[in-house]
C-alpha cells in the first residue's frame, strides 16, 4: 500500500498568510546572505557577526520555522526580520511513502525570470537499519538525456539555487522529525550523530550536480558547516555522469566523497546510454578518477552500473570492469534497472545480477547490489522526474 499525503494545505508548521509566504526565505541562505539581509534592515555593523550567528544557530542547529522561536535575539530584530524575511521551506506538492519506508516528496519552487510556472523537483529519503539517506536535487530536470534514466527525459528548466538545494535538507529534517527535541525536549543543543535520521546526502536526484557547481558547493558548504546542519563531508556523496573537467575542481573546493555513473565498460556502449562519453570519453573520465583530490583507501570512489538486460551485464563485462578500475581505490554498486513508462530495457535477471557481482568480488571489489527501494512510488534510482516544462523561447518572447 503506497501513503500519499497531499501536504499543500497543511503543512506542518508553514505560514499561512499570503504576504509572509511571498517574502524572500532565510531557510538556506548562507552565512555571506545573513549578513547582507542583516545589514539591509538596518542592523549595525558591530553586531552583524554576532547576529549572523544568532540566526545561523537558530536555522540550522535547531530548525527554526519562525522568527518568534529565535529567543535569544531581541523582539525588534525578530520584528523587523519578520516584515522583510520568512524562513519558508519549499511548498509541498506531494508527499509518498512507499511500502518499504522510502519517503518522496514533489517540492514546488518559486518562479524566477521569464519562467510561466513555478518548477518543481523531487527530494526522496530512504530509511535503513542504522541510517537514513536523503537523495537531493540540483536542477529541475537534466541537461543530459542517459536513455536509461526517467530524469533525462525531462528537459532542463534550471539550476537550482544554493538555497534551494538546502531547503530540501531543512524540509526532509522538518518532516521525518530530525532536529533537537523533535521527539523530547529541546535543550537548544545539536542532535548527536546516534540519534540522526539523515546520516548521509547524495546528489543522485534530479539533475547533474556538476553542471551546477557554484550553488552545489555553497549548499554542501552550507550542509558541512559544523556549527549547522553539521553533515560530515565524508557522509556526503556527489554523483556525476563524468564532468571531467570539474572532478578534479569539486575535490579541491568541496571534499566530498564522489561517485561515478560508469554503466558501461565500452566507449560505444557508453556514448549510447550515457551521451555525455562521447564528450568525455572512459579514459579520461577514469584518468581524472585516478587523480581526485584525497583519494584512498578509506576515501573510495563510488562506481555506480546499472544492470541491464543483455546489454551490458555479461560477466565478459564484470571482467571488463575489474581491468578498467584496476589501480583505483573503488567501490562498485550494481544497481538493479528501475522501470518507467516507455523505458526502453529490462532489468537483469537476479541469478545474472549474482555471477556479475562474483566476479567483481573475486578482483577484490566490494560491490554490494543495491536493493531497490521506492519502487512503488517511483522514489528508486532513476526514476525522478517532475511536472516543470522548459519554458522556449517563443513562450518567453510572447
Amino acid at each position: 500500500m503506497v501513503l500519499v499525503l497531499n501536504t499543500v494545505a497543511d503543512h506542518e508548521g508553514a505560514v499561512g498568510e499570503a504576504d509572509a509566504a511571498a517574502l524572500p526565505t532565510l531557510a538556506g541562505a548562507s552565512r555571506d546572505d545573513l549578513k547582507a539581509a542583516l545589514a539591509g534592515i538596518g542592523v549595525p555593523e558591530k553586531q552583524i557577526r554576532m547576529r549572523t550567528n544568532q540566526l545561523w544557530s537558530w536555522l540550522y542547529a535547531r530548525g527554526a520555522r519562525s522568527f518568534d522561536d529565535m529567543t535569544d535575539v531581541s523582539k525588534s530584530l525578530r520584528a523587523k526580520l519578520a516584515e522583510a524575511y520568512s524562513v519558508e521551506r519549499p511548498e509541498i506538492v506531494s508527499e509518498q511513502v512507499s511500502q518499504d519506508g522510502t519517503r518522496k516528496w514533489l517540492l514546488r519552487l518559486p518562479k524566477r525570470g521569464h519562467e510561466l510556472s513555478a518548477p518543481e523537483v523531487e527530494t526522496v529519503y530512504i530509511p535503513e537499519p542504522g541510517r537514513g539517506t536523503l537523495c537531493i536535487s540540483s536542477q529541475v530536470g537534466c541537461t543530459l538525456t542517459c536513455t536509461f534514466c526517467h530524469t533525462g527525459t525531462q528537459k532542463l528548466v534550471r539550476n537550482l539555487t544554493h538555497e534551494e538545494i538546502v531547503g530540501q535538507i531543512i524540509l526532509a529534517r522538518d518532516r521525518i522529525g530530525d532536529w533537537p527535541g523533535a521527539d523530547g525536549p529541546n535543550d537548544g543543543g545539536m542532535i548527536p550523530d546516534s540519534l540522526r535520521k539523515i546520516t548521509n546526502i547524495v546528489l543522485m536526484g534530479m539533475g547533474e550536480p556538476l553542471y551546477n557547481f557554484d550553488n552545489v558547493r555553497r549548499a554542501m558548504e552550507i550542509a558541512s558547516d559544523s556549527g549547522g546542519l553539521a553533515h560530515s563531508k565524508r557522509r556526503i556523496t556527489l554523483s556525476t555522469s563524468g564532468v571531467v573537467p570539474e572532478i578534479g575542481r569539486w575535490g579541491e573546493e568541496a571534499g566530498t566523497m564522489l561517485a561515478i555513473s560508469l554503466h558501461a565498460v565500452r566507449d560505444e556502449l557508453r556514448d549510447e546510454l550515457v551521451p555525455i562519453n562521447r564528450k568525455y570519453p572512459i579514459k579520461e573520465l577514469l584518468e581524472a578518477c585516478r587523480n581526485y583530490p584525497g583519494l584512498s583507501n578509506a576515501r573510495r570512489i563510488t562506481f555506480e552500473y546499472v544492470m541491464l538486460k543483455g546489454v551490458n551485464d555479461s560477466l565478459a563485462d564484470a571482467r571488463a570492469l575489474v581491468r578498467l578500475l584496476k589501480g583505483i581505490p573503488a567501490k562498485i554498486n550494481l544497481i538493479p534497472f528501475n522501470a518507467w513508462p516507455g523505458a526502453e530495457y529490462e532489468c537483469s535477471d537476479w541469478e545474472q545480477i549474482e555471477r556479475f557481482a562474483e566476479v567483481v568480488n573475486k578482483a577484490g571489489y566490494a560491490s554490494p547490489v543495491r536493493t531497490p527501494r521506492g519502487r512503488d512510488i517511483s522514489a528508486a534510482c532513476g526514476q525522478l522526474k517532475s511536472a516543470s516544462v522548459k519554458v522556449r523561447a517563443s513562450q518567453r518572447a510572447s
